[in-house]
C-alpha cells in the first residue's frame, strides 16, 4: 500500500458500463421541444478503460506509481488490486487499509525489523497479526492468501482464518512465532481447498497435539507443505495418508524427526516431487540392524522434475551418493544445515552444471569454493554460512574462495558471504568479474579487521563494489571501514535500497554521506557504530520516503532523538531498551524510526518509548 500522503478518495463502487438511457437522458428542453441526449461521461469511460488495463499490471512498483497519476487512477487502481503488500504492519491501520482496496485476495504482511533475527530486539515488540485477521475477515471475506514475515501469530489467528474464509487457500508463515502444534491442527482441520502450508524459520511451540492427522480425509489440494522448522516429532503415518492423497504435491520440505528411511517411502508416493527438503538424511534410531536397506538411489533416479533439494539436518555423508542422479536437473541446492567436508562435496557439485542457487556452510573450506567455481557457470546466488561464528575462530573460507567465485561465476547476482579474514584486492575482482551483481553480504566476524595482507582498511574494497556493480540495491559492510568507504557508497550507491552496517565508520561524516548521497534507501540498518545526533538530523531530508531507520548501540541521545520526533509528526520514533532495563537517563540503546499513516501504536509494551 502507498504511505504517501492519503488523498481524498469517493466511496469505492463498481465500474460498469451503463446505457445513455439509464443515466445520461437529461430532458431539459431544447428549443425544438425535444430531449438532448448527452454522451458519455469521459471519466466513466476512462475508469472502464483503466480497470480493464489495470488487471494486467502485477508489479506493485507499477501500481503504486499509477495510483499517484491522479484521483481517478487512485481509485481505479485500489480497487483492481487483488494483492496488498505491506511492508510494516505499523506503517498504516488494517481498517485504513482495507477501506481503501476492498477486492483483496491475498495479502503479504512484514512486521519486526531483519534484527530481531539476531536477539537485538526483546521479545514481545509488537507485531500482532490478530487486528489484521479481524479486519480481514469483515472486509475480504473471499481472501485466498496470507504471507507473514516476522509477525507474532497467535492460535486464535489460524483458527480465524480457518473459520471466516471459506475459500483460504495459501498460508506462508516466514520467521513468525506465537502459535503452536495445536493451532496448526485446528488450521489445517477447517481449511478443505487448502493449497499451499509453508511454515519457514518460525518457531512453532510443541503443544503434544497430532497436527498431521488433522488435515481432512479425502484427496487433498495441497500443492506444498514445508515444515522444516517445527521442532518436534510427527505422525508418519497420517504424513504417508497425506503425500499418498496429494496427487497435486510438487514441495515437500521435511523437519528433523523424519528418517531416511521414512523419506524414502515418501519419494516413492510421490516421484512428481519438483522441491524436496530431506529431514534428518539419516537413520531412525530404532531401525532394525538386519533390516535391509532400501534403494535410496532408485528414490531418487524415479524423481525425475526434482530442481530443488534441501535439508540434510543430521545427515551421514555416507548417504550423499543416492542423490547423485538428480544433481544434473538441480537448480537450486541447500546445504545450509550440513556439516560437510570439501572432498565430500566434490563428487556432488561436479554434477552440478545447472545450479543457480546455492547455500553451504563454511565446513567446505576454500577448497571446496573452488569446486563450485569450476562447474556452476550459471550460479546467480550464493550464500555461505560459518559452522562457528564466533569472533575469534579461524574461519575456514577466506579471500581465496570469494576470488575463485568470482572468477567462475561471473553470472552471479547475489552473495551472502561470512568469512573471519577477507582482502580488498579479493573483493575488487568481484566487482570487475561480477558486475550484475544485486546484493553483496560480506560479513567478515572479527570485528574492525583490516585487510590483512595490506593492513588497509576495506574501504576500496566497498568502494570498488559500489562503483563498478551498478544493479546494486542491497549492500552489507564490515571490516575495519572508515569514513571513506560510506563517502564511496554515497557517491556511487544511487541504487542502494538497504543497506548494513556493523562496527564500521569514524565519525558523524559517514551516515551523512549515506543519507545526502543514496536517494533510493529505503532500509539502513545500523549497530554498535560511532554515530551520533548530528549524523542522525543529516537525514531529516529522507527520512519520509524510508520504510525505516534501526540503529542499536551507537552514540545517540533521547534529547537527538526528540528533535527528530518534533520536526517530522509523521515519523514513529521508538526508543527501545531490554525488558528487564530500567528507564536510562540521556542514552538510547536502540532507536527504531518508521513512517506511519496512523501515528505512533497502541500496543507497545512498557520497554517502548514512543517519543
Amino acid at each position: 500500500m502507498s504511505e504517501d500522503d492519503e488523498r481524498q478518495q469517493s466511496p469505492p463502487s463498481d465500474l460498469e458500463f451503463v446505457s445513455n438511457k439509464a443515466r445520461n437522458c437529461n430532458a431539459t428542453g431544447s428549443g425544438s421541444g425535444h430531449p438532448e441526449f448527452q454522451s458519455t461521461y469521459p471519466d466513466q469511460v476512462l475508469e472502464n478503460v483503466l480497470e480493464n488495463v489495470l488487471h494486467f499490471l502485477t508489479s506493485r512498483r507499477d501500481r503504486n506509481a499509477a495510483s499517484l497519476v491522479c484521483k481517478s487512477w487512485y481509485r481505479v487502481e485500489a480497487l483492481t488490486r487483488s494483492e496488498l503488500f505491506i511492508g510494516n504492519c505499523y506503517a498504516v491501520s488494517p481498517g485504513r487499509a482495507t477501506a481503501r482496496f476492498t477486492r483483496v485476495k491475498a495479502l503479504h504482511l512484514k512486521g519486526k525489523p531483519r534484527f530481531a533475527d539476531f536477539n537485538l530486539m526483546p521479545p514481545d515488540w509488537g507485531a500482532h497479526f490478530n487486528p489484521w485477521a479481524l479486519a480481514m475477515a469483515k472486509a475480504y471475506p473471499w481472501l485466498e492468501k496470507v504471507h507473514l514475515k516476522r509477525m507474532s501469530v497467535t492460535d486464535d489467528d489460524l483458527a480465524t482464518l480457518a473459520e471466516l474464509f471459506l475459500g483460504f487457500k495459501e498460508l506462508v508463515l516466514v520467521c513468525c512465532d506465537g502459535f503452536g502444534t495445536s493451532g496448526l491442527a485446528i488450521f489445517v482441520s477447517k481449511c478443505r481447498q487448502l493449497k499451499v502450508l509453508d511454515l519457514i524459520e518460525s518457531e512453532v511451540s510443541d503443544d503434544e497435539t497430532d497436527w498431521i492427522s488433522c488435515f481432512p480425509e479425502g484427496e487433498s489440494n495441497l500443492e506444498s507443505l514445508i515444515f522444516d522448522c517445527v521442532e518436534c516429532h510427527i505422525n508418519f503415518e497420517a504424513l504417508d495418508r497425506l503425500v499418498a492423497r496429494s496427487p497435486s504435491l510438487k514441495k515437500l520440505k521435511l523437519n528433523r524427526y523424519v528418517s531416511i528411511g521414512q523419506l524414502y517411502r515418501l519419494m516413492v508416493r510421490a516421484p512428481q516431487l519438483t522441491h524436496l527438503g530431506t529431514g534428518s538424511f539419516s537413520p531412525s534410531d530404532i531401525a532394525g540392524q538386519g533390516d535391509q536397506e532400501p534403494d535410496y538411489v532408485a528414490a531418487f533416479a524415479a524423481c525425475r522434475s526434482l530442481v530443488c533439494l534441501s535439508g540434510f539436518r543430521e545427515i551421514i555423508p555416507d548417504y550423499l551418493p543416492a542423490i547423485y542422479p538428480v544433481c544434473a536437473n538441480l537448480t537450486s541446492l541447500n546445504f545450509s544445515y550440513a556439516n560437510i567436508t570439501a572432498e565430500q562435496l566434490k563428487p556432488i557439485i561436479s554434477k552440478c552444471h545447472k545450479l543457480q542457487t546455492f547455500w553451504v556452510l563454511d565446513s567446505i573450506c576454500d577448497e571446496g569454493l573452488q569446486a563450485v567455481a569450476a562447474t556452476c557457470k550459471d550460479l546467480r546466488e550464493l550464500r555461505v554460512f560459518p559452522v562457528d561464528p564466533r569472533e575469534d575462530n579461524d574461519g575456514p573460507v577466506s579471500e581465496v574462495g570469494l576470488q575463485a567465485i568470482s572468477e567462475g561465476c561471473r553470472k552471479l547476482q547475489s552473495i551472502l558471504y561470512f568469512c573471519q579474514r577477507m582482502t580488498n584486492a579479493a573483493v575488487i575482482a568481484m566487482s570487475k568479474n561480477c558486475p550484475d551483481l544485486v546484493v553483496f553480504r560480506l560479513c567478515i566476524m572479527g570485528r574492525h579487521r583490516p585487510d590483512p595482507v595490506t593492513g588497509e582498511p576495506m574501504d576500496d574494497g566497498f568502494g570498488a563494489i559500489v562503483m563498478n556493480c551498478k544493479k546494486l540495491t542491497r549492500l552489507a559492510v564490515s571490516g575495519l571501514l572508515t569514513d571513506k568507504a560510506f563517502d564511496y557508497i554515497g557517491r556511487h550507491g544511487k541504487l542502494v535500497r538497504t543497506l548494513s552496517v556493523a562496527f564500521a565508520g569514524d565519525s558523524d561524516m559517514a551516515l551523512k554521506y549515506v543519507l545526502e548521497g543514496c536517494p533510493q534507501l529505503q532500509k539502513l540498518e545500523i549497530r554498535d557504530s560511532p554515530f551520533g545526533d548530528a549524523a542522525l538530523r543529516s537525514g531529516l531530508h529522507h527520512y519520509y520516503n524510508m520504510r525505516f531507520l534501526w540503529m542499536s548501540s551507537c552514540r545517540l541521545t533521547r534529547h537527538g532523538c526528540q528533535e527528530i520526533a518534533r520536526a517530522m509528526p509523521r515519523l514513529v520514533v521508538e526508543v527501545i531498551r531490554s525488558a528487564d532495563e530500567e528507564e536510562m537517563d540521556d542514552v538510547v540503546g536502540t532507536l527504531y524510526m518508521y513512517r506511519s499513516l496512523e501515528g505512533p501504536r497502541t500496543d507497545a509494551p512498557k520497554f517502548v518509548t514512543i517519543l
